[in-house]
């Protein structure tokens, strides 16, 4: 039996060490706070360990741990190392951030990279943020998800993913056993199915009259010419927006864009077609010091916004028939159908890449003659197109004379 008591304890005022027998003394400080102390050897040496303090722990729970401290000493194992270790076990909130940090440099979207963390702030971080991630249950992870697993779906995959994604980085570091985000929960959510979300893309013969009516619109030059260049090279809308001229090379007809600008991480040459050319040859006149071709009105040292050519869709009477990355689809929609290209050819044109890892370590070649061949086609079908209208509607307004 210990030599304390409850009502001992309550009555203890003097500062000083009050033994329970064994190695479990009751600690009094000057100011009359009380906590508990354990004196145990651990591998030889004389170790003092705290246990809490009192009256939060009780007298039989600081018998209780001070016991198991002693098993685990006589057994050769250190009572403090697990201490250490779950002292240096992250919350869910920090394995979250140094994720975060771990995985920005391959991002390649700056818009990617403000999401990630943002997108967990209201379904998962309340939930749990402030948990230890060895601390997290499937009760936990599902208790996030399900309600949402059937009613909003995207929402849902990309939260498992985003929360499996630092479990992971928890379990690499060697925080956490199991994945809990992974397989564990499988049967406890309904299968989805596998919808690839399309996007609005207008019929190829329609791109010249998309074109005509975004030169009729509010548009600025930069605007206007900038869905020229994007429709023409094919290429995506962040690629365009931050080309510069130095990217440029008018005596080889090509743009050559940086790997740190890709999406694929590598760099892509684009044929530009004449077409082309001019589109970007009528941006000469705003050039500035930022080098960007297609520099924000507002803000000349940075480049136009995704949001700004979105707008000027909607402004254009365009935006419930066709996106910015639409264009894209209208322009291998046309190489399907009007040209007997190779589908590497095509693929390779959207910088899209061509057959598995193994494949690709031994194709060398970019097929950029071939690739150029395409797009000078398809900037005189874009061009052809537009010349049509513009004459259609020249027509029409002398009364078809």
């Amino acid at each position: 039996m210990g030599q304390l008591t409850v009502a001992k304890l309550r009555s203890l005022s003097t500062p000083g060490r009050y033994s329970d027998g064994g190695t479990l003394f009751m600690n009094v400080a000057p100011g009359g706070s009380k906590s508990w102390i354990q004196r145990v050897t651990i591998n030889g040496k004389r170790r003092d360990i705290g246990l809490g303090g009192w009256p939060l722990v009780k007298l039989a729970e600081a018998r209780d741990q001070a016991f198991e401290n002693r098993r685990i000493a006589r057994r050769g194992g250190d009572p403090l190392a697990d201490r250490r270790r779950a002292a240096k076990v992250p919350t869910f909130r920090e394995a979250a951030e140094r994720t975060f940090e771990a995985n920005r440099g391959r991002w390649r979207s700056n818009k990617t990279s403000a999401n990630w963390l943002q997108g967990m702030a209201k379904r998962v971080l309340p939930v749990i943020g402030d948990m230890r991630v060895d601390r997290i249950g499937r009760e936990d992870v599902l208790r996030i998800l399900t309600p949402i697993w059937t009613d909003k779906p995207e929402i849902a995959r990309k939260l498992r993913s985003r929360i499996r994604a630092v479990l992971a980085w928890a379990q690499a570091h060697g925080h956490i056993e199991h994945n809990l985000a992974g397989e564990a929960i499988d049967g406890a959510l309904p299968a989805m199915p596998a919808v690839k979300a399309h996007f609005r893309a207008l019929p190829y013969k329609e791109v010249g009259a998309a074109l005509t009516a975004i030169q009729k619109s509010e548009a600025s030059v930069c605007v206007a010419t900038c869905f020229w260049f994007l429709a023409l090279t094919a290429c995506r809308s962040g690629e365009v927006r931050g080309a510069k001229w130095a990217e440029i090379d008018f005596r080889a007809h090509e743009w050559r864009i940086p790997a740190s600008r890709m999406k694929g991480g590598e760099e892509h040459r684009v044929p530009l077609s004449h077409q082309a050319e001019i589109s970007v040859l009528l941006m000469e006149a705003h050039r500035n010091k930022s080098d960007l071709v297609f520099p924000s009105p507002r803000f000349p040292s940075k480049p136009l916004s995704d949001m700004t050519l979105t707008r000027c869709l909607q402004s254009s009477g365009l935006a419930d028939r066709t996106t910015v990355h639409g264009f894209r689809t209208s322009f291998r929609t046309w190489a399907d159908e009007r040209t007997d290209a190779d589908h590497a050819v095509k693929e390779l044109c959207l910088a899209h890449r061509v057959g598995p890892a193994v494949e690709r370590a031994y194709a060398r070649s970019d097929l950029f003659n071939k690739r150029r061949q395409l797009m000078d086609a398809w900037g005189e079908f874009v061009y052809r197109q537009f010349s049509r209208r513009v004459e259609a509607e020249a027509r029409s307004s002398d009364g078809g004379g």
